[in-house]
């Protein structure tokens, strides 16, 4: 409980963190837990974030420890950045300004720091090693990627992921899990695209980037109820179709945000080769030029043989009438980018109750009893799945 109290003062956006990675840093040292900064934050992707309204991040703060040793390796996960929103609750500890905790990263990140000393305690004990994962940015669908690309699978190879989100509106000693794909896969396309400018009386002068933005948005609507599956999940939405100040002035240049939302996998992969297509044939059909920057975040998966293994651990300590496969949720998760690797558990335990406020809300207050539990469910997860391994 302390440590989600300190860190839920301190909330941070985007991936750097180094307020709240340094808090992380330091508990692990003082629990004798060896660390490291992880995490890759390209030139490229620093740009592309600021451009599509992220705060400036000149790195990545993910945090890595390491409890035992050899194989084989479990890896635990906790997000730990905030929101850009003021907090409201009127809490004691409530953070101040205009970001906060309001989504329970910071319970996340005191969960695994929990499960940390329980797992520190017991190393030797450990037939394997438990891998920590503290990662930032979760909130804009990348944090975990950073980490990903800077090796957080590897030395020791990672055999499989958990990870653990509070809810809410979810009563305290129930955990959701959504067996095969459990969260949307998304992606969003920020398309600026160059005409030729010019006096409205004359448009055979010019090239007219706001005619072909309409052109491509028209296009692009038609893709999911034409060529993906009724079935499906998916939505198309364009957030924004910027160009022009003046009706008798043709602009240089228009911009298009697009973005798609799917259960699906299969209509993941088609609208991520489709929607690039549409914008070359389209935009160079009316002789303009134009650059795309694309934010993906696939969908997190619950590996069917992997979730098999570690429901029974957490029933052991909520009761098996407690722990239940629902729906998934079609909202983004960036563990995503580490189940495309490795197989995953993912699941949402309960910190709260169904009257209470949703997550994102500004008055949004979780259970703190509810903390201890999801500590327990991490470690015995951990040790119990490592000696699963170790006894075939």
């Amino acid at each position: 409980m302390a440590d989600r109290r300190c860190l839920h003062q301190i909330p941070e956006v985007g991936v750097y963190t180094p307020k709240t990675a340094e808090y992380v840093k330091k508990r692990l040292t003082e629990m004798g837990i060896p660390n490291h900064d992880c995490g890759v934050h390209t030139k490229e992707e620093r740009e592309k974030m600021v451009f599509a309204g992220y705060p400036d991040a000149p790195e990545s703060t993910g945090v890595v420890g390491l409890i035992g040793k050899g194989g084989p390796c479990i890896l635990l996960r906790a997000d730990m950045d905030g929101l850009p929103m003021e907090e409201t609750t009127g809490l004691d500890f409530a953070s101040k300004g205009n970001t906060a905790h309001m989504c329970g990263h910071d319970a996340h990140a005191a969960m695994l720091l929990g499960a940390a000393q329980i797992l520190k305690d017991m190393e030797d004990e450990l037939p394997g090693t438990v891998k920590l994962m503290f990662q930032p940015g979760e909130e804009m669908g990348y944090g975990s990627r950073t980490m990903v690309d800077d090796g957080l699978l590897e030395n020791p190879k990672v055999d499989a992921a958990m990870a653990l989100h509070v809810g809410s509106q979810v009563e305290v000693g129930k955990l959701n899990y959504s067996p095969g794909v459990a969260s949307g896969a998304m992606a969003t396309f920020i398309v600026s695209i160059q005409g030729k400018g010019g006096h409205s009386s004359e448009p055979q002068k010019t090239i007219d980037p706001v005619n072909i933005a309409t052109q491509v948005c028209s296009a692009l609507n038609m893709l999911i109820p034409r060529e993906v599956d009724p079935e499906a999940f998916a939505t198309m939405t364009v957030g924004a179709l910027n160009g022009g100040r003046a009706s008798n002035i043709i602009p240089d240049t228009a911009e298009i945000m697009v973005s798609f939302r799917t259960l699906s996998p299969e209509a993941y992969d088609h609208l991520i080769e489709r929607i690039p297509e549409i914008l070359e044939h389209y935009i160079k059909a009316w002789r303009g030029t134009y650059d795309v920057r694309v934010l993906k975040t696939p969908s997190t998966v619950c590996d069917p043989d992997f979730s098999a293994e570690i429901v029974p651990f957490a029933a052991e300590i909520l009761g098996e009438e407690n722990v239940k496969p629902v729906p998934p949720m079609k909202g983004a998760e960036d563990f995503g980018h580490v189940t495309r690797h490795v197989p995953g558990f993912y699941a949402f335990m309960g910190a709260g109750s169904p009257d209470g406020y949703p997550l994102h809300n500004p008055n949004m207050v979780l259970d703190e009893s509810a903390f201890a539990i999801g500590t327990a469910i991490l470690a015995n997860s951990a040790v119990k799945w490592l000696k699963s391994k170790a006894d075939k």
